[in-house]
């Protein structure tokens, strides 16, 4: 295999440039093309840090699903269990993966059920653009949920572009690699009317996982070890989107969306020497939701409201299962939502704007564990907001009021959960291109049905989680450059911290009194004709402040947060084919919350190198991709005991009509 794309390598090289040679010198005339109205979050003008990454960016990289997209991002610490099929979850500036909500057009996914949020089961395939906001993005017609999150991953679905003569655009894509990976595409985008446009995106993805990697019979790394082959990590998801956009007037738009996934994924257990055998676990999922969002803009006021169902099934499965009957063991779990958020916002003066926003939210969670292991849950989470701006200087601040109730089967236990939480925050901007900020924000986070009721019949003895996040920082923005640089301590009470268990589907939970959580991100960006770069660090003391009395983990780095990382990308765009350079460094971290050099996991520097290049057809274009990814073949792993691919390859074509 790596032979072959060795060569596949050297005949694209060769083909591009004889075809660059071979190119006559001829003038095209360029035709009228429609303009979306969609815009990415602004960078460096706000108040919130945020980070962007476009639909070409995302392309330039080779993106296929959101984890990808994100764990370029400052201040982002990813966990991933292993391979293309594994578990990823973010965790930004040390506050835990259930304080990221993801938002999918404008719609926040509901995290009830398990809370961590698997980025590798959504895909960027046909994305418009990936953000993350620090606090909540700074925008005037939020939903009430997106308040109240600690940070905001954002995915928004491309809108349709046609030129003016054109009714219908076709893109194919094919990914193929290592171990196993196929990811066929399409994407089908048709103009009905001057009003109305639709898309429907349908993708395949597999994986053998089965990549080779060392197992170290000590914790030194320095004694025996053995060659091994990662067994039991097969996956495969077909994921279909259909959206429609309907401009029912000047500033006035509806937009919908089908969306359904459904899946496998083998479960490898954790390596550890004496315990050869694989794992005999998987799971097997599939969620569908519709969704629509409508949004009115006058010049003076906005409103939009947002409405969703959805159903998901997850079914876990072990056919190894020790002390079961018939050694087998199966647990499945149904959840049903329903959302509905209204939000407006009215320019009150010149120099002021208000805002608001109230969701309702009703889920509902079944399973086969136990008769009583059937649990709803009804919110309601409301927001009022105000925008004060006078020349250099803007400030904001709202008040978010979080109800939520669980009623649990046959159990007079009634959890019920209350609490204001305030925002503010403040933003200067001296000069062109320069700008001054600093928030202050709470965030209260009640514990999920996962981290409550799966697995057992009562209700876990946890706390909600509440944050205090500060952050002040400088923005700067020129015709080449741009950086940015933030300060930020996060104070946490009550954190929940989640760990596998006796397996990947099995996770145990506790919550840690007190963490203080004290860093720096920084980002930086050089646009240079045909040269760009990028690149990001990241600086996090995130230290368990529970009890003074308890020497083995006060004052110690909470588990799985390096205190130094970040990464960077450069990019050579040459006549004849583009080249490109992808690069992430994390320090040492603790599998555990006692920084013990036997809990002590080895820094790690993933590095990997792209070419492509753009072929004009009779009939269309051909982009053609090739990446070898962990090129230093770099024997790490994110979370421990689960070994991450070494040095791995990758070929993407992609033709649109």
């Amino acid at each position: 295999m790596t032979r072959l794309l060795h060569r596949l390598l050297a005949i694209l090289i060769l083909c591009a440039a004889a075809t660059d040679l071979a190119a006559q010198d001829t003038t095209k005339v360029l035709e009228q093309v429609e303009v979306s109205s969609q815009r990415a979050p602004s960078t460096l003008r706000t108040a919130a840090p945020t980070q962007v990454a476009t639909a070409e960016s995302l392309e330039k990289i080779g993106a296929v699903q959101l984890s990808d997209a994100v764990r370029q991002m400052a201040g982002v610490v990813m966990k991933d269990y292993g391979g293309v099929g594994g578990m990823k979850t973010v965790s930004v500036r040390g506050l835990g993966s259930q304080f990221s909500t993801l938002v999918v057009d404008g719609v926040a996914v509901d995290n009830s059920q398990n809370g961590q949020v698997d980025l590798g089961r959504y895909l960027v395939g046909n994305a418009a653009y990936v953000s993350l906001s620090q606090g909540h993005e700074q925008s005037d017609l939020l939903s009430a949920r997106a308040y109240a999150a600690g940070n905001v991953i954002s995915l928004e679905s491309a809108e349709p572009r046609f030129f003016l003569a054109e009714r219908t655009n076709l893109k194919a894509g094919l990914e193929a690699g290592s171990f196993g990976l196929l990811s066929p595409s399409l994407l089908w985008e048709q103009r009905w009317s001057r009003r109305l446009k639709s898309s429907l995106w349908v993708n395949y993805l597999r994986s053998d996982g089965d990549y080779p990697y060392t197992l170290y019979y000590t914790a030194s790394r320095t004694d025996s070890s053995s060659r091994e082959v990662r067994q039991h990590s097969a996956m495969h998801m077909l994921t279909a989107d259909g959206s429609l956009f309907y401009t029912i007037g000047s500033g006035n738009t509806l937009t919908a969306k089908l969306h359904y996934t459904r899946g496998m994924h083998q479960l490898p257990g954790h390596v550890v020497y004496y315990r050869p055998e694989p794992s005999a676990q998987s799971t097997h999922e599939e969620a569908a939701f519709a969704q629509a969002r409508w949004r009115l803009v006058r010049p003076r006021w906005k409103t939009q409201v947002l409405g969703k169902v959805q159903t998901t099934y997850d079914q876990f499965e072990d056919s190894a299962a020790t002390g079961m009957r018939n050694n087998y063991m199966e647990n499945h779990y149904r959840q049903h939502e329903a959302y509905l958020s209204g939000s407006a916002a009215w320019e009150a003066t010149g120099w002021l704007d208000v805002s608001g926003a109230v969701d309702g939210d009703l889920s509902h969670l079944a399973s086969n564990l136990a008769y009583r292991n059937t649990v709803s849950r009804y919110s309601v989470v409301g927001a009022v907001a105000a925008k004060a701006h006078y020349g250099h200087f803007e400030a904001r601040a709202n008040l978010l009021a979080t109800a939520s109730t669980d009623r649990v089967v046959d159990l007079d236990t009634t959890p019920t959960y209350r609490r204001l939480s305030p925002y503010a925050s403040l933003m200067w901007t001296p000069a062109e291109g320069v700008a001054v900020r600093y928030f202050y924000k709470e965030t209260y986070r009640v514990p999920n049905f996962s981290e409550l009721y799966m697995f057992q019949s009562l209700p876990r003895n946890l706390r909600p989680e509440r944050a205090r996040q500060h952050n002040i920082g400088l923005s700067y923005m020129g015709a080449t450059v741009a950086a940015t640089v933030d300060a930020y301590f996060n104070r946490v009470t009550d954190k929940i911290v989640a760990r596998p268990g006796q397996n990947m589907f099995y996770w145990s939970m506790e919550n840690l009194g007190l963490v203080h959580i004290l860093g720096i991100d920084a980002t930086a960006s050089l646009h240079a004709g045909p040269f760009e770069m990028q690149c990001n660090y990241t600086f996090a003391h995130a230290v368990d402040r529970t009890n003074p009395e308890n020497p083995k983990t006060y004052g110690h780095q909470i588990r799985y947060t390096p205190r130094h990382s970040g990464g960077g990308s450069a990019r050579w765009n040459g006549r004849w084919v583009n080249l490109g350079l992808q690069a992430m460094v994390v320090g040492h971290r603790y599998a555990y919350q006692q920084n013990t050099a036997a809990n002590r996991l080895p820094a790690y520097c993933d590095l990997g190198i792209g070419a492509d290049r753009i072929f004009d057809l009779p009939w269309g274009t051909l982009r053609v991709q090739v990446q070898v990814l962990n090129l230093l073949d770099v024997q790490y792993e994110v979370v421990q005991f689960y070994p991450m691919m070494g040095r791995n390859f990758k070929l993407s074509l992609t033709y649109e009509l």
